[in-house]
């Protein structure tokens, strides 16, 4: 069982910053593929950023390229999202995913496990 607890959620004017960071503990964390998904209200969950086990490879959804970096340190298992220039439409509760089998975590049938997510609100 893979436990992951997100931190770093809050309040932020657009144009501002955050890091979101992900705590792993249950299973050796280079073993997981990581990722960061977000749903906004009445919206769908979809994948932000993601993250292979060694960290070689990242993906990101087109609407974040730029100015969101996914990373990882496989010594403190915990992987991170560092979110710049955050416009009010990033605004979602954002969940930390890790996956067993796929290479990378991009869509919700590669996750294996869900944090509890954390509260973005980027106010205009």
């Amino acid at each position: 069982q893979v436990v992951l607890v997100e931190s770093g959620g809050g309040l932020v004017q657009a144009g501002g910053s955050l890091r979101l960071s992900c705590a792993a503990s249950g299973r050796t964390f280079s073993s997981l593929a990581m990722g960061w998904f977000r749903q906004a209200p009445g919206k769908e969950r979809m994948s932000v950023a993601a993250i292979t086990r060694s960290g070689s490879t990242t993906y990101y959804t087109e609407s974040v390229k730029g100015r969101f970096t996914i990373s990882r340190d496989n010594a403190k298992n915990t992987v991170y999202l560092q979110m710049n220039s955050l416009k009010p439409e990033d605004t979602a509760v954002y969940s930390c995913a890790a996956a067993t089998s796929s290479a990378i975590a991009t869509t919700l049938g590669s996750v294996d496990y869900w944090g509890k997510g954390t509260l973005v609100t980027v106010s205009s």
